[in-house]
């Protein structure tokens, strides 16, 4: 690694891994810029953001508050959108009140949300994302929120649909569902961050353009392999809310956030 690199981070699911690739990959002008990569988990990123550990990092939006001293949101990476948020899921034949589920971390947007909505949830316990599906088929909890692919195939698991808490956001709100945010430290020259929003704008703008090229990175860290899935996950967590917030996803933010941005 070159002194002069950034060190970035973001999770391995499709759509940061779509955004990403032609930034990292050397299929843009980066402007000069370079960047080591690391790829965690949505709740190890949230922990690593909270300690300052990266430059430019992946982060759940709901942490905003805790680290916006120390990092700036970026204008283009964010997943926001309408109809995409996590699912709330419990086995089929379930019966009675749900109230111990499985969350993909204590700081993530899902969290946040069923903290709101659900006030009568009595247990969130964190979990690997990978592993709620699995762990809510057995029994071991009431319901679980699926994130990331598991939203697209939690029915292979028996496991039926309570709530989509993106919709229940949408319903109360009016507004689309901040999920994630790409932020950078705000330690880091001014000019060093701008340069970074523009080459990450550039980045997804060449998604776009060529949305083959960057799959096999995709499916390198991708949980699920199917093509089918990776293009549901992808149209459904990047759109022109990645490309910028604008207006309408600023007052999401600040919605879900309580922040003036």
């Amino acid at each position: 690694m070159k002194s002069s690199a950034l060190h970035l981070a973001m999770s391995p699911c499709p759509n940061d891994t779509f955004m990403f690739d032609a930034m990292v990959n050397g299929r843009i002008d980066t402007e000069g810029l370079e960047f080591e990569v690391e790829y965690l988990d949505i709740e190890q990123l949230n922990g690593a953001a909270l300690e300052q550990r990266y430059d430019v990092t992946k982060c759940s939006t709901a942490i905003l508050p805790a680290i916006y001293e120390s990092y700036k949101l970026l204008d283009s990476g964010s997943a926001l959108g309408r109809g995409n948020g996590p699912l709330l899921v419990r086995r089929k034949g379930f019966e009675g009140a749900v109230r111990s589920i499985v969350v993909p971390g204590l700081h993530t947007t899902a969290n946040l949300l069923t903290h709101r909505l659900f006030p009568e949830i009595e247990s969130r316990t964190p979990m690997l994302f990978s592993e709620i599906a699995d762990v809510v088929a057995g029994g071991e909890y009431d319901a679980g929120v699926l994130i990331h692919e598991g939203r697209f195939v939690y029915e292979r698991y028996n496991l039926e649909l309570v709530a989509d808490l993106g919709l229940e956001w949408e319903r109360r709100t009016s507004l689309p569902l901040p999920l994630g945010s790409i932020v950078a430290r705000r330690a880091l020259d001014a000019e060093v961050i701008a340069t970074v929003e523009r080459v990450l704008r550039r980045s997804i703008e060449y998604a776009f353009a060529h949305p083959m090229a960057s799959r096999d990175y995709v499916k390198q860290h991708a949980q699920e392999l199917d093509d089918r899935v990776i293009d549901s996950h992808i149209s459904l967590f990047v759109n022109d809310y990645s490309l910028s917030l604008g207006e309408e996803g600023r007052r999401a933010v600040e919605r879900l956030t309580e922040l003036k941005l």
